[in-house]
C-alpha cells in the first residue's frame, strides 16, 4: 500500500493547483501547515513521504516563525529517516542567495558578481567597487525582496541613509552586477526529480523583479488590480500574461541544471538565469518552492504539477 504525502508549507493560497494534481494522479496528499504548532520530540514521525516547499519570503505573510519551524520538522523527520524531498539542507539553499551563488559557481555555472553586505553599515563599502548601474538585494529574498537599481553610488548613499531602507530579514544585503539583457526577459527552467520539464519566459519589462509565477502573485490582496512591481518600465494589464513557455527549447544549460540538482539532492526547484546582451548567461536565483503558471502549464507538453504529484506519488509507492 502506498504511503501518503505530507506537503509541509505555510501559503494555503498557492496549494490549490498542487492539491488538483495530486487529486489527477490518485496520491493521497495531507497539507502540513507550518505556521505555528507543537512538534513532541519524543513520538516517531507518521510514515510517508515529505514534501518541503517553505519560502524564503513566508515572513511577508506574517509567517516568520515558519523557516525555523520547518528547520526543526525536517531535523525531527530526517533523524528518524523518514524520506523528505528538498529537506533540511534544500531549506538552507532556499533561505540564503549567498548560499546559492556559491553552491552554483563551486558546480561551475557562471553567476553574476556579487558581493555580500553583512550589516546596513557596509553596504556602501560593498558597492564601491561596482560600475553604474548595479543593483541590491536581500539575501533571503522571494518574490524580488529589497530587489532595486541604482544609477549612482550618491543615490545609494541617500537611500541607505533614509527611512526608506529596507532591512533584510536576516541583516545581509547583496551588491550585485546589473546584467543588460539581450532581451527584456528572464528564463527559467523547471526541474522535477531532478530532470527538466520545461522552460517559461518572464518579461521583465511589466514584470520588474518581482517574478513570481504563481497566480496569486499578480493581483493586489487589497485592491483586486494588477500589481505595478518595482523594476517594471510597462504597466501591466490584467489581459497581458508576463509568462510564456519557451516552446522547443534546448539548451545546454538543462545539463548543467540536471547535474547541480543532483549535486544538492534539489529534487524539485526552478532556476532563472538571464542572457546578457554581452552573450553571458548568468544563472541568478534557485526556487525551491516553485509555483507554476497556469496558462504556461496549459500550453506546455507536461503539466509540472502532475508530474511533480505522479514523482511523489512513485516514492510513496516504493
Amino acid at each position: 500500500m502506498a504511503l501518503p504525502v505530507y506537503a509541509l508549507h505555510e501559503n494555503p493560497e498557492w496549494f490549490p493547483p498542487f492539491a488538483k494534481a495530486f487529486e489527477a494522479e490518485g496520491v493521497e496528499v495531507h497539507e502540513w501547515l507550518l505556521t505555528d504548532g507543537v512538534l513532541d520530540l519524543d513520538s516517531a514521525p507518521p510514515e510517508g513521504i515529505f514534501w518541503s516547499r517553505i519560502s524564503a519570503s513566508s515572513h511577508t505573510r506574517g509567517h516568520g516563525l515558519s523557516k525555523d519551524y520547518a528547520r526543526a520538522v525536517l531535523a525531527w523527520l530526517e533523524a528518524h529517516g523518514r524520506r523528505t524531498v528538498n529537506g533540511r539542507r534544500v531549506l538552507e539553499l532556499e533561505m540564503s542567495k549567498v548560499d546559492q551563488l556559491t553552491a552554483l559557481r563551486a558546480a561551475g555555472i557562471e553567476t553574476p558578481r556579487t558581493v555580500a553586505a553583512i550589516g546596513r553599515n557596509q553596504i556602501l563599502a560593498a558597492a564601491k567597487e561596482f560600475p553604474v548601474p548595479f543593483i541590491l538585494k536581500h539575501n533571503q529574498g522571494g518574490k524580488g525582496l529589497g530587489v532595486r537599481k541604482f544609477e549612482s553610488h550618491g543615490e545609494l548613499a541617500d537611500y541607505v541613509a533614509s527611512d526608506e531602507f529596507e532591512e533584510p530579514q536576516d541583516g545581509i544585503t547583496l551588491v550585485q552586477e546589473f546584467i543588460q539583457a539581450a532581451e527584456p526577459s528572464i528564463s527559467r527552467v523547471e526541474l522535477v526529480g531532478g530532470k527538466f520539464v520545461y522552460a517559461i519566459r518572464a518579461d521583465t519589462a511589466r514584470g520588474g523583479f518581482q517574478l513570481c509565477p504563481a497566480d496569486a502573485c499578480a493581483i493586489d490582496p487589497a485592491t483586486g488590480t494588477p500589481i505595478m512591481p518595482p523594476g517594471a518600465s510597462i504597466a501591466p494589464d490584467p489581459d497581458t500574461q508576463l509568462f510564456s513557455l519557451r516552446e522547443g527549447f534546448d539548451h545546454p544549460i538543462i545539463s548543467r541544471y540536471e547535474e547541480f540538482a543532483r549535486r544538492m539532492n534539489l529534487e524539485v526547484c526552478g532556476i532563472e538565469f538571464i542572457e546578457a546582451a554581452d552573450g553571458r548567461v548568468l544563472t541568478y536565483d534557485v526556487n525551491t518552492n516553485t509555483n507554476y503558471n497556469a496558462v504556461v502549464d496549459a500550453a506546455a507538453p507536461v503539466s509540472a504539477p502532475r508530474q511533480l504529484a505522479r514523482y511523489l506519488g512513485g516514492l510513496a509507492a516504493e
